[in-house]
């Protein structure tokens, strides 16, 4: 087990049997998780500084988006496209989240939508319930090895195996460098009051903790809290204030109904930090190809936008049918038309010499998300 912790795709029985195990939780595999938790109260002997405390927000952050951006957009829906060199360099990014490797990461996701809130989904809340559908499920051990059979468009990458295989060594590389750099600021900028401790502490534990809470929130909650658009076969909803935490992750409902698409908040209103972030980096070159969402579907949401605004109307108007809103607008629509009518008849008494004015009054990318196998893409420079 403690090899496991090194090498990721070591085991002394067969995957499938590891996978074929009933849930429950493995407590010599929450050492390590155990271990980022508690190092978190080392606040206590560290203290905090503006710059250590800003370290860890802005760390969360741009590793929320390497969660969205790229585990879950990129490598788990393959809803753009970039090089190999670019994949490599993603894959890197999204290993700083210690959110295990990419390619543990899609297979997961994928699973995850095949299995939506059936008793197949390794963290469903409405199957396992929620402190499961949050925490518990990283925790077992039939939940610990990565199904390569399942993303075979990604694993005939040998560099993404290597990252993913050995998903320790980058967050373990990037604590140390958090690490010496508060050691060279405490050294020449003395004025910032942080050091390596301080900042080890917050920029890395602290904020990861945080991390991986925001990110768990959608396997937790996006089932269970904000309100539902499309029908989908799950329970799948949309929240703006999960939007937030997870950087446009919250339009959940969406992204179930539309996996394809770059983007999971649809209409303008749908804040989606992340789209902003990918059509940010496109303008780079680094992606390209960023997946709309097709008309049909902008259609589907409008009509079912405005079903559930009637089915509103029509359950305010049978609760409180005294101050039902038909019953105001009718009355003021109808006075509203009598003035009309009625100063129009006016004007074409005082003015009918006026002419008259006359008004007229007026490839689809395939439903679910298919990772596409190879991508075209211009050479390594």
């Amino acid at each position: 087990m403690v090899l496991q912790w090194i090498d990721s795709d070591h085991s002394p029985e067969r995957q499938a049997e590891m996978r074929a195990q009933p849930d429950r939780v493995d407590w010599m595999r929450c050492i390590p998780f155990i271990i980022l938790h508690v190092a978190c109260f080392g606040v206590i002997w560290v203290g905090w500084s503006a710059f250590a405390v800003w370290t860890a927000v802005v760390l969360y952050f741009v590793r929320m988006f390497a969660v969205t951006g790229i585990y879950h957009r990129y490598f788990s829906h393959k809803t753009y496209h970039t090089s190999r060199g670019g994949q490599f360099f993603l894959a890197l990014w999204g290993a700083t989240t210690v959110q295990r490797g990419a390619l543990w990461w899609a297979y997961h996701h994928r699973h995850h939508h095949q299995h939506s809130d059936d008793p197949e989904d390794a963290h469903s809340p409405h199957v396992h319930g929620f402190w499961w559908s949050h925490i518990g499920w990283i925790t077992s051990r039939r939940n610990f090895p990565t199904d390569y059979s399942k993303i075979n468009d990604l694993r005939k990458y040998p560099e993404l195996v290597w990252l993913n295989r050995f998903d320790t060594a980058v967050p373990i590389l990037f604590a140390l460098f958090i690490y010496g750099l508060g050691v060279i600021l405490e050294t020449y900028a003395p004025g910032l009051g942080t050091n390596g401790s301080q900042l080890l502490i917050w920029g890395f534990f602290i904020s990861t903790t945080a991390l991986f809470h925001g990110t768990s929130c959608i396997n937790s909650m996006a089932h269970l809290m904000g309100k539902r658009r499309f029908n989908t076969s799950d329970d799948s909803r949309n929240s703006f204030i999960l939007a937030l935490i997870c950087l446009g992750e919250g339009w959940h409902n969406n992204h179930h109904r539309y996996q394809a698409s770059t983007r999971n908040g649809f209409h303008w209103w749908e804040i989606d930090p992340t789209y902003y972030g990918l059509k940010a980096l496109s303008w780079t070159g680094l992606i390209w190809g960023l997946k709309p969402v097709p008309k049909s579907i902008m259609e589907e949401a409008a009509r079912m936008d405005h079903a559930t605004s009637i089915a509103a109307a029509q359950r305010a108007a049978s609760v409180h049918p005294e101050v039902s809103p038909f019953k105001k607008i009718m009355p003021a629509a109808a006075a509203i038309a009598v003035a009309t009518a009625s100063g129009s008849h006016s004007m074409l008494a005082s003015k009918s010499e006026a002419p008259a004015m006359h008004h007229d009054v007026a490839g689809m990318v395939q439903d679910g998300a298919k990772a596409e196998t190879t991508p075209t893409t211009p050479p390594l420079a």
